[in-house]
């Protein structure tokens, strides 16, 4: 088997489960003596300052991840400081005196000395709890312990499983606001896992986007992100904050990338906001992206430099995960008729292909999508000139009013169609996709045929997620809230058919609940994106029937 079958697999087969995650694990020391306390193991220089994660949940797995500063001139991004052996625990219990694994890896400056630990043998459908510790070795009681994270791996393979429930995010902007939406989360108990759904982090240079000269708090490095040096350092920054830590420690996080992990508006060869004469060769420069990235989140690493890939939540989900930036055509541009060129592609061949196949063999009761942007179609209806240029700019679109959101699925109409064609022949019900990127909530039937819709069938359902921080419709208009939306949405939703529902002027996250019967999104905004302590409210629920392939209104969450 290759290593992107492997890669690709939602789960190992229950024949060939991996029963240990290193040799070393049976040897390994504990991380603290019995004759010392954690509170006692602090005389190491070595540090952990960026927190603890986990991801990618398997049945008999899970990946942990942390990053150790051995001196304090280890900064990320810097190359400095020493190798250090970094030991590792999982237990059954929080007091960590049920052990299931442990062992001890090495952190050097090559990997920006973060650590990832791949953990297998492991129960299924169980909670775990992880930690870290650098320093002398377990017995003398001088280790520096890391936080304690808690994780859970998935269902067996074929284990009926009742339900599944995710929180759901998206765009966090760092010098736009706080991350009280990630606070909200960590402190829920009842979460299988949170999906972030793309631009995680922020490439720009300080006070570049928004554009302003009262940065909220600005980011590191000042300028903008090209160099390796300066993605390591940009996603060191982000995992300095609190709420980001909390999320990181109390749930495995399953995440894809989106444009601004590279840069805005990226496609397989360039990028708008990349100028190759001054900003360098565009390949180094995604490369230098997908290393930090590969280097600084609880994502398996790649060999062939790409995100998508599948997990499975028992008998009830599959949850197919895709990369729309590392293999996708040139946005076409404004009015372009090559948004239609069958040549021009927003997943590239072998994705669409393995989404495609995988749909249709899964014998799971839900097919869950995780995509970055938005596949529902949007027609531009009428809208005030003083609407026309903030609302084409959240969509994509031209601000001249042309019915094309060329960064989106909409540019790609080729690939759509055929995606969306081969789920309406195949017969393949309950497919739900789950979207990030454009700062707004919507509850979305998916159309074959948009023109046409409601009385040509839909094909899937989509539910978008809106913003942690990133600017939306009274954040570009500096209004209040429901100030301008009200005329906006109902211009958007005249003009399509399909769109249930859209909120353009909160931040928030989503919880999607899935059972046997229904797989339901409630939303989730904020008070004040501005604000650290910002309370969230619930605003609404939207929920698809098994085998309806469309979106109703429910009036609680679950």
């Amino acid at each position: 088997m290759t290593s992107r079958n492997l890669i690709r697999t939602a789960a190992p087969s229950r024949r060939t489960v991996v029963k240990a995650a290193a040799v070393t694990a049976v040897a390994a020391p504990a991380l603290v003596s019995t004759a010392a306390s954690p509170a006692a193991a602090t005389t190491s220089t070595a540090a952990f300052l960026h927190g603890v994660a986990s991801g990618d949940p398997l049945p008999d797995g899970i990946l942990l991840w942390t990053r150790v500063t051995p001196s304090p001139d280890a900064t990320p991004g810097s190359g400095k400081g020493a190798d250090t052996e970094v030991r590792w625990e999982v237990a059954e219990d929080r007091g960590f005196t049920r052990i299931a694994a442990r062992g001890a890896v090495t952190a050097s400056a090559a990997t920006d000395h973060t650590v990832k630990v791949d953990v297998r043998g492991l129960r299924p459908a169980t909670p775990y709890w992880f930690r870290f510790a650098a320093g002398a070795d377990g017995g003398t009681g001088t280790s520096v312990l890391s936080p304690v994270g808690r994780t859970r791996t998935t269902p067996g393979y074929d284990d009926a499983t009742p339900g599944v429930r995710f929180g759901v995010v998206s765009c966090a902007n760092w010098e736009a606001g706080y991350f009280a939406a990630y606070r909200h989360l960590a402190a829920r108990t009842d979460l299988d896992a949170v999906l972030h759904l793309g631009d995680y982090i922020y490439e720009y240079g300080s006070g570049a986007y928004p554009k302003t000269d009262r940065v909220l708090r600005p980011h590191e490095p000042r300028h903008e992100t090209v160099t390796l040096s300066d993605y390591r350092l940009r996603h060191a920054t982000y995992k300095t904050d609190p709420d980001l830590q909390a999320l990181h420690a109390a749930h495995a996080v399953i995440a894809i990338w989106d444009d601004h992990e590279f840069a805005d508006d990226t496609w397989s060869d360039g990028a708008d906001n990349h100028t190759p004469g001054t900003e360098g060769d565009w390949a180094s420069r995604m490369a230098a992206a997908k290393r930090a990235y590969f280097e600084w989140m609880p994502v398996r690493t790649s060999a062939e430099g790409t995100v998508y890939r599948r997990l499975r939540y028992g008998k009830l989900a599959d949850l197919h995960l895709l990369d729309l930036r590392s293999f996708r055509s040139r946005q076409a541009g404004t009015g372009s008729g090559k948004v239609d060129d069958p040549e021009r592609t927003i997943t590239g061949r072998a994705q669409l292909d393995w989404l495609k196949a995988g749909l249709a063999s899964s014998d799971a009761t839900w097919r869950l999508v995780g995509t970055s942007v938005m596949i529902s179609p949007v027609a531009f209806g009428s809208l005030p000139a003083h609407l026309l240029k903030p609302v084409a700019e959240l969509l994509g679109l031209p601000t001249g009013g042309i019915a094309i959101n060329v960064d989106q699925w909409d540019g790609y109409t080729d690939d759509r169609r055929e995606l969306l064609t081969h789920l309406q022949e195949r017969a393949v019900r309950n497919t739900v996709f789950l979207t990030g990127d454009i700062h707004m909530a919507w509850a979305n039937d998916v159309p074959v045929t948009a023109a046409t819709y409601p009385k040509s069938p839909s094909a899937a359902t989509e539910f978008v997620v809106t913003s942690v921080t990133s600017d939306n419709l009274d954040d570009i208009l500096r209004v209040p809230a429901n100030t301008a939306s009200t005329v906006a949405a109902a211009a958007i939703k005249a003009a399509n058919s399909h769109v249930h529902w859209l909120d353009m002027d909160h931040h928030g996250y989503g919880v999607l609940d899935v059972t046997a019967e229904r797989s339901q999104m409630d939303y989730f905004v904020l008070s004040d994106r501005r604000k650290p302590g910002a309370s969230a409210t619930w605003a609404r629920s939207y929920r698809t029937l098994n085998g309806t392939q469309k979106v109703e209104r429910v009036y609680s969450p679950v």
